[in-house]
């Protein structure tokens, strides 16, 4: 093998090493594409959760699960029913860390 195909070889690998060390994407990898819904019917949900921002993501995220195996829904995080289950949630959290 030629001097050059060897630096060429060596090229690649060193890219290679390199590039995944690189962030892909400025957001990062949120769970919900797009804005969401605005709301949902509350009989509808068995569960919510809050995805507060992080290195993955950038964006706090309300997801749903929704009863019956209908699936999960994001929830626009400036929407008033996402804002009430937030404040829900934070409220619950602390006092469950209170009774500790």
């Amino acid at each position: 093998m030629c001097v050059k195909g060897m630096a060429i070889a060596l090229a690649v690998l060193f890219c290679a090493t390199i590039v995944p060390g690189f962030p892909m994407f400025k957001g990062g990898r949120c769970l919900c594409i797009g804005p969401g819904v605005k709301a949902v019917k509350v009989t509808d949900i068995e569960k919510a959760s809050i995805i507060y921002p992080s290195n993955n993501c950038d964006k706090i995220e309300v997801i749903v699960t929704l009863k019956a195996h209908k699936g999960e829904r994001c929830l626009n995080p400036r929407s008033k029913q996402a804002n009430f289950i937030i404040k829900k949630v934070e409220r619950m959290n602390f006092l469950k860390i209170s009774n500790i």
